[in-house]
């Protein structure tokens, strides 16, 4: 007979696909008329916009933009002038990289960007890509939690809780951030801005209701000229709140929320004569997903006393631990400059890829931290000095699970002139998520065999040994045809923990 088993059921996402996909792209770029020939490149930077995430049949397909900035001094005038262009780009995974997956999130970043001038009005562009895709599919969690059974069919189970963390919800949104930055008052006002960096964090998420409110801040750097042709940089730490709507989402989920720039817009106010007001418009991607927490039940095993039973087990795998956590390393370098320095300009920092070694219950995360330092030499010469530091990060995590991490500088560089070069200081913030799964057996279907009863005509009906250094009391009671409490009371014991592994049991077969 087919035995009556209770069902559970959860529905949550999984991760399906993870790639990291690296690309090049060049092109050539004629100077417009209204800029000035170049006289000398002096550096070119790049802000990655996505615009577009698909998935098509397993397939993903990632499109967007490198906006490059080329600063260059103009041939037969001073100070700095810019050069500005888009290169296009898009990513294909193989056509079933993501098969099953419902959901896609990617991040890309410029691992690589130089610009080399052919001739006065004309410049080629290399740059290298790396983007990293993760595919989420909807997987429906079915277990089997009890068993209905009459007493006289000698039914015994074992049962066991799970801590189990689930990716319920994943959401979407674009946004639109608008402010007013203003020069403070003893900086000169802007003519013309030169470049721009943008680095945004959420600081907190909270669910309430069916809406999840998160916070941050975006830091902004500029680089500008002023009326009179001097090169000056100004920041600002702009906070931001927004709401992304969460049907059926617990108040009580966790949320993590990534952020994605999409497009940026700087503008000087024309109203204001002195230049001190500067429009800011950011354009940004958010995907935000909620984990929340259960207890599960779980029947993974089954025998009678009575009856012989066969049954058919199934896997299951629960994500039991997951913890995100933000690590920050401050460094202090010196970039070498080989010549007297009058002045920096800018200051910046792009972190490389996180690498993570593992010793036991120690892991070392590891990321280049490529500084960049514009200046101008004692003669106003505008120069740049750039340096690769290794940033390490130590964290005790469990040993058995995934991790992954991304290093980013999110404060403003901080840099001084000293009689060996520039001193640079800055902070470098690991932000690492780590999970471990379990894999437990289930019962699915159990059958009994009541036509006759088990034959125990050979079996002992008294059995004297001790308990194995591998063995629990489910598995002796299992093996000998008894049952714990049965154990339990010929070995005149309360519960299971008061049972010896060094002394011999009595072990009795329980009579039906």
């Amino acid at each position: 007979m087919e035995l009556e088993l209770k069902r559970a059921g959860l529905d949550a996402y999984e991760v399906g696909g993870e790639l990291a996909l690296t690309q090049e792209e060049t092109t050539e770029t004629i100077v417009p008329d209204y800029c000035p020939d170049i006289a000398r490149i002096i550096e070119t930077e790049g802000k990655v916009f996505l615009h577009s995430r698909e998935l098509r049949d397993g397939k993903a397909e990632v499109s967007g933009t490198i906006r490059v900035t080329v600063l260059y001094t103009p041939d037969g005038e001073s100070g700095i002038r810019t050069l500005e262009f888009a290169m296009p780009f898009t990513v294909e995974s193989d056509s079933r990289a993501m098969a099953g997956c419902t959901y896609l999130t990617a991040e890309t970043e410029s691992e690589f960007l130089e610009t080399r001038m052919l001739n006065p009005r004309k410049v080629f562009t290399h740059c290298k890509l790396v983007t990293r895709l993760t595919g989420y599919q909807r997987v429906p969690l079915d277990f089997c939690t009890d068993v209905e059974a009459e007493k006289e069919l000698c039914v015994e189970k074992r049962q066991e809780q799970q801590h189990a963390i689930l990716l319920t919800h994943i959401a979407e949104k674009d946004y639109t951030f608008s402010e007013e930055m203003n020069l403070s008052p003893g900086r000169e006002g802007a003519a013309e801005l030169l470049t721009s960096r943008v680095c945004g964090t959420v600081t907190e998420a909270k669910v309430v209701g069916s809406k999840l409110v998160f916070k941050g801040m975006f830091n902004v750097a500029l680089l500008y000229r002023t009326a009179e042709g001097r090169c000056c940089t100004t920041s600002a730490e702009l906070p931001f709140s927004q709401i992304m709507e969460m049907e059926g989402a617990s108040e009580g989920a966790a949320a993590a929320v990534q952020l994605q720039l999409t497009g940026t817009d700087f503008q000087i106010d024309n109203a204001d004569d002195e230049g001190r007001q500067i429009a800011v418009t950011l354009y940004f991607h958010a995907v935000a997903l909620l984990r929340t927490e259960e207890e599960v039940t779980m029947l993974n095993d089954l025998y009678s006393t009575a009856y012989d039973m066969t049954y058919e087990a199934a896997p299951l795998n629960l994500t039991s631990f997951c913890e995100t956590m933000s690590r920050r390393q401050t460094v202090r370098e010196v970039l070498e400059i080989g010549v007297v320095a009058e002045s920096i300009l800018s200051l910046s920092v792009n972190c490389g890829p996180v690498s993570a070694i593992r010793e036991g219950e120690g892991v070392t995360l590891r990321t280049g931290a490529s500084v960049q330092a514009l200046y101008l030499d004692e003669g106003g010469v505008p120069l740049v000095a750039d340096r690769c530091i290794d940033v390490v990060c130590q964290l005790e995590l469990p040993e058995d699970c995934r991790i992954t991490a991304r290093a980013i500088c999110a404060e403003e560089v901080q840099g001084t002139l000293g009689d060996r070069g520039i001193e640079v200081r800055f902070p470098v913030d690991f932000r690492v998520e780590a999970t471990a799964r379990v894999k437990k057996i289930c019962i699915s279907a159990a059958k009994l065999d009541t036509e006759s009863a088990k034959d125990l005509s050979g079996a002992p009906s008294l059995v004297l040994r001790c308990l194995g250094k591998q063995e629990t009391a489910w598995d002796l009671a299992k093996k000998y045809n008894t049952t714990i409490p049965t154990i339990l009371s010929a070995n005149q014991l309360e519960t299971e923990q008061d049972i010896p592994r060094e002394k011999l049991l009595l072990i009795p077969r329980k009579r039906t």
